[in-house]
């Protein structure tokens, strides 16, 4: 009778697959507190302090004071990711503004566009009946809502004092509303839904879409812009030829561009990336430009790559979805 010849079992293999496991336990231990971490990161949105206007003679001096103090107290706020002052008034004299609480809420709204800002922080220093007024408004770039906050006290009180309360003021505003001041986000699908029912019955014609972009200061591993418009397009019953392997005659429209991401802020582990795409959408045949946009988009995140890649592809999902309707023949 024919038996199977059972040895002691391998000690250096059964070694290793203890040292595995253990190291596997470990892992999963040093990723839990890890995966909380994450998923406990605050909502942060890129902030602007702009200069404080001056209204009565007590008041003269405070507003550039207040804005700077105000600064000081709200950039140790880990919640808040604030616009560095010297990039802010670098940005404005390259732009010839001068902004401070004075300026129409437009201008207001264009400059937070032009440095990065989801929200602006800007307001009056206020003298009246020897009483000081500090008043903020608190302005979200994205939907043109306005918040306030105030705090007031004597004449003679300390302004270091009084700034310091109104920024409790504003944290806590920002902290509890927030969300009311930047665009609502969707998800993709709801987008792709949403420009499905508005696209117009007719033919779709053949796209060939070519987009290069880059991140200043890194290598652009695969072009976001192009993929999302591809996307776009290729949802909503588009015919959307490979730009690597087709040839831009086997097309009836040719979609180009460009774009760019660059690095907004840094604080702690979190970036702000600032993106711009530029597209025009050209029939071949007779080269008429059919449509032309612009775009541009911030995105928090914890790399920077990361919050590029989103940012251009937030950018480019807006264009098409104005654009794309327009191509139907």
């Amino acid at each position: 009778m024919y038996r199977q010849k059972v040895g002691k079992p391998n000690k250096g293999k059964k070694m290793k697959t203890q040292k595995i496991v253990m190291m596997m336990a470990i892992s999963l231990l040093l990723a839990a507190p890890m995966a909380r971490t994450l998923a406990e990161i605050p909502t942060m949105y890129p902030t602007a302090i702009l200069s404080f206007h001056e209204r009565g003679t007590g008041a003269r001096g405070y507003g550039s004071m207040a804005s700077d103090l105000l600064f000081g107290e709200l950039v140790v706020n880990p919640d808040l990711m604030l616009v560095d002052r010297e990039d802010l008034t670098k940005i404005l004299a390259e732009q010839e503004l001068n902004l401070s609480g004075m300026v129409s809420q437009a201008d207001a709204i264009r400059v937070g566009n032009l440095i990065g800002a989801q929200i602006l922080i800007t307001g009056s220093v206020i003298e009246a009946d020897h009483t000081l007024y500090l008043v903020a408004r608190i302005i979200g770039t994205e939907t043109s809502r306005v918040l306030g906050s105030s705090v007031r006290g004597e004449r003679g009180d300390n302004l270091p004092g009084l700034v310091e309360k109104l920024a409790v003021e504003v944290s806590q505003t920002i902290e509890a509303r927030g969300s009311e001041l930047v665009a609502k986000r969707v998800t993709q699908e709801d987008r792709l839904a949403a420009l499905t029912r508005r696209m117009p019955e007719g033919e779709r014609p053949i796209l060939y879409v070519s987009i290069q972009e880059e991140h200043v200061g890194q290598t652009v591993m695969d072009p976001a812009a192009e993929t999302e418009v591809s996307l776009f397009a290729n949802h909503t019953g588009f015919t959307v030829l490979d730009a690597d392997t087709a040839s831009r005659g086997q097309a009836d429209i040719l979609i180009t561009g460009e774009g760019f991401s660059e690095l907004a802020i840094r604080r702690g582990n979190m970036v702000s990336v600032k993106a711009r795409v530029e597209i025009k959408a050209v029939d071949r045949k007779t080269n008429e430009v059919l449509a032309i946009d612009r775009e541009t988009a911030v995105v928090v995140d914890l790399t920077e790559q990361v919050a590029g890649k989103a940012a251009l592809q937030e950018a480019a999902a807006r264009i098409a979805e104005r654009m794309l309707p327009k191509l139907v023949q």
